[in-house]
């Protein structure tokens, strides 16, 4: 079964947002050393209950939160999602040394991300 690993969190003012969830939950939050503005939010220990996530900067007016699902492979969830009347609404990308993900939008109109693991992605 596929399950939510993953969040993201847009931002029009990505150092106002960080200090608002420092200050709010005491999340660790980390600027990623990558090629995108993207800081990695650490919400609590490892072993304890929940998922961590990420900031982003805002890409378009109204972009909500994004939840990413991890799947075995992003071409057949791909197949799966079409097949059952959603729509890919970013196709699949490397994430270099972290896997391959997409965007896609279910049949309510929410996006939601698939990733595929995989160190040797470029």
């Amino acid at each position: 079964m596929a399950r939510v690993f993953h969040f993201e969190l847009p931002a029009d003012d990505p150092d106002r947002a960080v200090g608002f969830y420092r200050s709010v939950f005491g999340w660790e939050i980390n600027k990623w050393d990558g090629p995108e503005d993207y800081w990695l939010i650490t919400t609590g220990p490892e072993g304890e209950p929940g998922i961590d996530g990420a900031l982003m900067r805002r890409q378009a007016p109204g972009q909500g939160p994004i939840n990413t699902v991890g799947v075995s492979s992003v071409d057949d969830f791909v197949a799966r999602i079409t097949e059952n009347g959603g729509e890919v609404v970013l196709p699949k990308m490397a994430i270099p040394t972290v896997g391959y993900l997409a965007y896609c939008k279910d049949t309510e109109g929410n996006v939601f991300g698939i990733m595929q693991s995989d160190p040797a992605a470029q």
